[in-house]
């Protein structure tokens, strides 16, 4: 698959995971392009619930509407403390967090500072 052809197929998961998130309530959805730092994903999604709870809950209804919409269970990491769920759908990652530990880790703090070309904190 060509990188032009490639690009083309993440668009409709990545609108379809910021579709989820929004319809779903998430709070603070901010989108990281890391195309060209680094390997493990194409763009990173970080957003916020306001409890446990939500965010757990955010998580199970992303799961559920890519297995839905595009076949294949995303593998999901911390759901069952709903502080921060982790979820890898391939080319797209997305971050779940409680504000407060959202705050702690500030992860588009660190992956929005590297300058295009500079490796990324978890490539380096």
């Amino acid at each position: 698959m060509t990188a032009r052809k490639k690009q083309a197929a993440q668009v409709p998961l990545l609108d379809t995971i910021l579709s989820t998130l929004d319809d779903e309530k998430a709070e603070e959805i901010v989108t990281i392009d890391l195309g060209g730092r680094s390997t493990m994903a194409d763009h990173m999604v970080i957003c916020s619930g306001r409890s446990s709870r939500q965010v757990a809950a955010i998580a199970d209804k992303l799961v559920e509407r890519l297995k839905q919409d595009y076949g294949f269970t995303a593998r999901c990491e911390g759901k069952d403390a709903g502080d921060w769920v982790l979820i890898d759908a391939g080319d797209v990652v997305v971050h779940v967090f409680r504000p407060e530990v959202r705050a702690f880790y500030q992860l588009e703090k660190m992956w929005q500072s590297a300058p295009a070309g500079a490796p990324a904190p978890s490539d380096a």
